[in-house]
């Protein structure tokens, strides 16, 4: 391979998400001196990014406080009004805000999109002379001697699909940083082998996700209500062995953002999350508030739900994580852009704290403490059963007893139980032969659609030949295990179509197809895979998704 080109600064960030830029402002605020960069794998900044979104704007206020008055695209719409529904298969019941924690309320917050808040916070951060590359993926951790990190290799590019060198390749870049912070989103590859090259979750629980699967939807000016807020749990989950919850939230120029939570620790195999998400659009009071409209973007992520217990050391020799690389969601609330911003902005602190005494490459355990310290943990103890006692109990009987213990926390500092644990979600899936395949409503086209179709919607593209960077460890696993004993469950958490079983129509043979140029970069195949054998890696810069304002 060609020698590398090297770039040393004093920081480099990996991830143009929330946590990223709130690092890189803040590093800028507290040493303007400091040379930054960002790394972000999106065509953009916000062209990977998928939330919801409801935004707690605690953080925002605390790193730049004249935001809604400088163009900042998420003071558009606050928040005007917060429903709770719990759905049966053709009725809703709104939940009485008087039962719920005064957290869960949204007053104060807006709704609006996470992409174009990156967007605008990355200009904040080039104003601030902070050095921003997208379309840079980075696919490589570098290690010093003594096993230090020292940066990263990013921008790798011109490899074929059987991994000759192209015409154009790049043999990629290395940033070198005194220290690299991570903040790549949930289940972040390069975190994934950080947490085992340093035994990060030796004294946590495993982290847990659901999958979000999201539309934009163009609703009648008539139905629109700027501001409002809707979430739903029960219905069509209660009916699937599952959990989860959906939400639609009416943002600015009569648009909504909808979608669909699925709690990746369900047990039947023939669970398919696209399709509940496609059911629960047709219950009544959705579908009446779309009738008329028309989908115009379509996308899905996975999602931090292990809470306090599942948060992993975040520092050692030469790095530290940040944002949902380290996993600050709270899930009761469905909100982390918070708790994000805020893990990025104690770690610039301690981080230019390190720099300006002469440190480099070590364990910033400060950082760590800091967290610890901060109102990210108070606020994420308060919550840490909901997900469990859910989990434990079913969305009935467990949203009573998670109730109950966020209650007892706010108003007496303890819970009905202490801490509890998890299992990976791999883990959690069953046999087929304990289950009935599920039969799901043939898409009608107008409300529900088919999911290729809505992979369209993604604007997802990728260079077709280049490596699959989604790796199969081992290729017998398919037709050997995961098919004759789990029934093909890839063939359904997958909300893009990658995965998929082929017949030949001569020979009757069965073959197992990685379809990745459809990869929307969610991940869920790296976590809920029974047998851990599908790993996601690094596609070349660019590739993926391009939301344009989710």
């Amino acid at each position: 391979m060609s020698e590398r080109e090297s770039m040393p600064y004093d920081v480099v960030i990996v991830g143009g998400g929330p946590a990223g830029l709130s690092t890189a402002i803040r590093l800028k605020q507290v040493d303007p001196e400091l040379s930054v960069v960002v790394l972000e794998k999106g065509s953009e900044i916000g062209a990977h990014i998928l939330s919801g979104a409801v935004v707690d704007p605690k953080s925002l206020d605390e790193l730049l406080p004249t935001w809604r008055e400088d163009g900042c695209p998420m003071a558009e719409t606050p928040v005007t009004d917060n429903w709770h529904w719990h759905l049966t298969r053709g009725k809703k019941y709104a939940m009485p805000h008087i039962i719920m924690p005064p957290f869960m309320s949204n007053d104060g917050n807006y709704t609006g999109s996470l992409g174009n808040l990156c967007r605008w916070l990355a200009e904040q951060a080039e104003a601030l002379e902070v050095e921003v590359f997208p379309g840079f993926s980075a696919s490589e951790v570098l290690f010093d001697e003594s096993g230090a990190v020292r940066g990263v290799v990013a921008g790798v590019m011109g490899i074929d699909r059987e991994g000759n060198k192209k015409p154009d390749f790049e043999p990629g870049m290395e940033l070198l940083g005194k220290y690299t912070v991570f903040c790549e989103g949930a289940r972040g590859h390069l975190t994934k082998r950080l947490k085992a090259q340093f035994n990060l979750e030796a004294d946590c629980q495993p982290q847990i996700y659901g999958l979000g699967i999201k539309e934009l939807w163009d609703i009648d000016p008539d139905k629109h209500v700027p501001g409002r807020v809707i979430h739903t749990q029960g219905w069509p989950m209660s009916e699937s062995d599952s959990w989860g919850g959906g939400f639609l939230y009416h943002q600015a120029n009569n648009q909504v953002a909808l979608g669909f939570v699925t709690a990746l620790d369900y047990k039947n195999p023939y669970v398919y999350p696209f399709e509940e998400f496609q059911r629960w659009k047709q219950h009544p009071d959705i579908r009446a508030m779309l009738e008329g409209g028309k989908r115009v973007a379509y996308g899905a992520r996975v999602i931090n739900e292990g809470g306090w217990q599942s948060v992993p050391k975040l520092a050692f020799p030469g790095g530290v994580l940040a944002g949902c690389s380290a996993g600050f969601v709270n899930v009761p609330r469905i909100k982390g852009t918070h708790t994000a911003m805020k893990s990025g902005m104690l770690a610039a602190e301690a981080i230019a704290a390190a720099i300006k005494s002469g440190r480099e490459q070590d364990s910033l355990d400060e950082y760590d403490t800091a967290v610890r310290e901060s109102w990210i943990a108070k606020e994420l103890k308060l919550v840490q059963n909901a997900e469990p006692l859910v989990a434990k109990w079913g969305g009935e009987m467990g949203t009573i007893l998670a109730g109950a213990d966020m209650w007892l926390r706010t108003l007496f500092g303890f819970g009905i139980a202490k801490p509890m644990k998890h299992h990976t979600d791999a883990s959690a899936t069953d046999r087929a032969d304990h289950y009935r395949p599920i039969e799901y409503p043939k898409p009608d086209g107008v409300i529900s659609f088919d999911r290729l179709t809505s992979v369209s919607y993604s604007f997802t593209n990728h260079e077709e030949d280049q490596p699959v960077h989604l790796v199969l460890k081992d290729s017998d696993y398919p037709l050997r295990t995961e098919l004759p004993v789990y029934a093909g469950p890839s063939t359904r958490y997958c909300p893009a179509g990658v995965y998929e079983y082929v017949r030949n129509e001569d020979t009757g043979a069965m073959r197992f197809q990685i379809n990745s140029q459809n990869c929307v970069h969610c991940k869920t195949c790296d976590i809920k895979d029974p047998g851990q054998q599908i790993e996601w890696t690094a596609p070349e810069g660019g590739g993926g998704p391009n939301y344009p304002n989710m």
